[in-house]
């Protein structure tokens, strides 16, 4: 590998743009297999579709309707992998399926939870079975016989941050809020021009280039790179609710709507719901999405519907809209557009190669990434094996459970709060060692910021995983802006522009 620090520009191997949990899957892969990776993301890690998903490793059981059987076995059998890889971040979830005879026959369903039972191989998570509900369900009173299959919940933005960790960890350079504003092909090699958020300019040289851009995949290849795109994009906005509790028990409802699209009810952060999503075309600026009037209204007729507890607007805390960027099959309905992804490689011979990723999902990104460099394999020939299957994600080395987790850390930290000790496991497993490293007592975890985060946490998030403002910290890397008051979450902001100014990250870290 010839790493070369010339003074025009350092030649990577891989160069990536997109920060979202394709371009960052990718950049773990290849930094494992022996390849110098760059890797820039013009905003925040998961700052845009990445981060505003159902939060589901799922098989996707209503893409079997849409006969999607590649993508539904491949993302079936990727549920286990996930869970063994990340299992901090990553948990075993069952769903709750009402029965609405008008809308899908009983048959159809249990033909279909069958498909998905036995398409992917299943070691840890159970089998479905159907279900009576009595007086003490949560849902309408004619609504009396279900369905209960299993899937699992992550904790989508910390999954991409974790594999920019893992990326890093590896060799590769990570460079948040950078835009690459130019790149051409000159002598076999891309010559990029990036922009950094304080305006200085950066430029490298790469053997190979990945558009992993998302929402902004056509219009990196168009505008930057000065070329036809060979597929076009459909983005399909995704909007989502936060309300408070809406049921007792840990299991989420996957409820049907009269336009044969489905809404998930998910239990989350302990005190709330999160409903959700929605579908439609979305044709502005994808950076610029928000929830619709009539999306709220959507989601809350669908939930109304079902559950007893009957929602108004007053109830929403918070929401959240994101743009999925689907390949283009020319469908007339958004929610039958294919949520399999499409890899396209541009190379002519003696050029360097552009590989350009059109959609994809959450749960299907290491096979997306495996597949990315099975197409690079011509041009990096000393390149290993694939490799990221059996290999945690970090945080989930050396984890037995969340549970023993959060038992070992307040036996060795008597000072510790429970909940704190449950927080910090859920989001950084095994890595809270490392948070905790030469701390005796409460008072070293530093100033009380509010709602458990104390500035120790919040050094460590800047220092480990690219957190640069608030807003990274409260909705990405921990999720606690649904808990901290307006002068709790100025205070933050104040000590990050203290503390931490920004800076241009010079380097991987």
């Amino acid at each position: 590998m010839n790493h070369n620090h010339s003074p025009i520009a350092e030649v990577y191997d891989l160069a990536i743009v997109g920060g979202g949990i394709n371009g960052v899957g990718i950049a773990a892969d290849a930094a494992g297999r022996g390849l110098s990776v760059f890797l820039c993301e013009k905003d925040d890690l998961a700052q845009h579709t990445s981060s505003a998903s159902s939060k589901l490793i799922h098989g996707g059981l209503r893409y079997l309707e849409h006969h999607e059987f590649r993508l539904v076995r491949e993302a079936l059998a990727e549920r286990e992998v996930l869970l063994a890889k990340a299992p901090h971040i990553v948990k075993p979830m069952r769903f709750i399926l009402p029965h609405r005879p008008h809308l899908r026959p009983a048959w159809m369903i249990r033909a279909g939870l069958f498909l998905y039972d036995h398409l992917g191989k299943r070691k840890r998570l159970p089998a479905s079975r159907s279900l009576r509900f009595g007086a003490g369900s949560p849902l309408q009173a004619e609504i009396t016989l279900g369905f209960e299959y299993s899937d699992c919940w992550v904790d989508d933005a910390r999954l991409v941050v974790l594999n920019a960790m893992a990326a890093r960890e590896r060799g590769a350079h990570v460079h948040t809020r950078t835009r690459c504003v130019s790149a051409r092909r000159s002598k076999g090699l891309w010559h990029i021009h990036l922009e950094r958020v304080d305006g200085s300019l950066l430029s490298i040289r790469a053997r190979a280039l990945v558009n992993a851009a998302g929402p902004w995949v056509a219009r990196f290849i168009q505008q930057d790179l000065k070329q036809a795109t060979p597929y076009g994009i459909r983005l399909i906005q995704g909007s989502h609710i936060i309300v408070p509790r809406l049921h007792d028990g840990e299991q989420a409802y996957i409820l049907q709507n009269e336009d044969r699209r489905i809404v998930f009810a998910i239990p989350y952060l302990e005190r709330f719901t999160l409903i959700g999503t929605t579908d439609r075309e979305y044709h502005g600026d994808p950076a610029e999405v928000a929830i619709t009037a009539e999306e709220t209204r959507y989601l809350l007729d669908v939930v109304n519907r079902h559950f007893k507890r009957q929602l108004s607007e007053q109830d929403i805390l918070h929401s959240y809209s994101g743009v999925r960027p689907l390949c283009d099959d020319e469908s007339d309905d958004p929610s039958a557009v294919t949520r399999d992804y499409t890899l396209s490689l541009a190379a002519h011979p003696g050029e360097a190669p552009l590989l350009s990723v059109f959609g994809g999902k959450l749960t299907t990104y290491r096979k997306l990434a495996e597949a990315a460099l099975q197409q690079l394999t011509p041009w990096f020939p000393f390149a290993k094996g694939a490799w990221t299957a059996n290999a945690p994600l970090p945080g989930g080395e050396k984890m037995e459970s969340r549970s023993a987790l959060v038992e070992a850390l307040c036996s060795s930290f008597g000072w510790l709060p429970t909940h704190i000790a449950r927080r910090w496991a859920n989001l950084y497993g095994s890595r809270c060692w490392h948070l905790l490293r030469n701390v005796r007592e409460l008072a070293d975890l530093g100033e009380h910021l509010g709602a458990g985060l104390y500035s120790r946490e919040v050094d460590y998030l800047c220092q480990q995983e690219w957190a640069v403002s608030a807003e990274d910290i409260l909705w990405r890397r921990t999720k606690l802006g649904l808990f901290m008051s307006p002068s709790q979450k100025a205070r933050l902001a104040q000590y990050l522009k203290h503390e931490h100014p920004r800076r241009p990250r010079v380097d991987a870290a």
